[in-house]
């Protein structure tokens, strides 16, 4: 879990009204939206600041901010339970941001479907027509080598040194 530390490229940060408006901002998945905001409602964020690649949620108290990615939520100590629904998120060690933790969102572990498979059609599908079977290759023919050149000879019996 490498995550970039710091000020967004241009060296500026802007804070966000909501919660809403920063995922938005950051076009996280909206699947992911309202497990993210169980989570906001569980540690007690105060307030959302655009740090580039994450949005750093600051909390009430002594506790780390969280950096929200489109991905996962980082910033948990490794004692903390967050308890989202009626069950406890598994908590995962970062690499970039240690000793802290990190929970990955559900759209993570969704299924890929692919978009044409997604899509539906409420008209019935006509029979299909049985496809015309592709011609055979033309089989390569030999026109034989010529003696002096050593050369391939074309259709008519000719080569390079004609």
């Amino acid at each position: 879990m490498n995550e970039v530390q710091g000020p967004t490229p241009t060296g500026t940060s802007r804070p966000y009204r909501s919660l809403a408006e920063a995922l938005r901002a950051h076009r996280i998945d909206p699947v992911n939206h309202e497990f993210i905001g169980a989570i906001v409602d569980a540690v007690g964020v105060t307030s959302f600041i655009d740090r580039g690649r994450y949005i750093e949620a600051l909390r009430r108290g002594d506790h780390a901010s969280l950096h929200i990615g489109r991905t996962y939520t980082n910033g948990f100590a490794e004692d903390e339970t967050i308890v989202v629904g009626s069950t406890p998120l598994r908590l995962q060690p970062s690499e970039g941001r240690a000793p802290y933790f990190y929970v990955t969102h559900p759209s993570e572990y969704a299924p890929s479907v692919p978009a044409r498979a997604a899509k539906r059609s409420s008209t019935p599908r006509t029979p299909s027509v049985p496809r015309e079977k592709a011609p055979k290759p033309v089989t390569e023919r030999d026109y034989g080598v010529c003696d002096v050149c050593f050369m391939v000879k074309t259709p008519s019996g000719g080569c390079g040194c004609d």
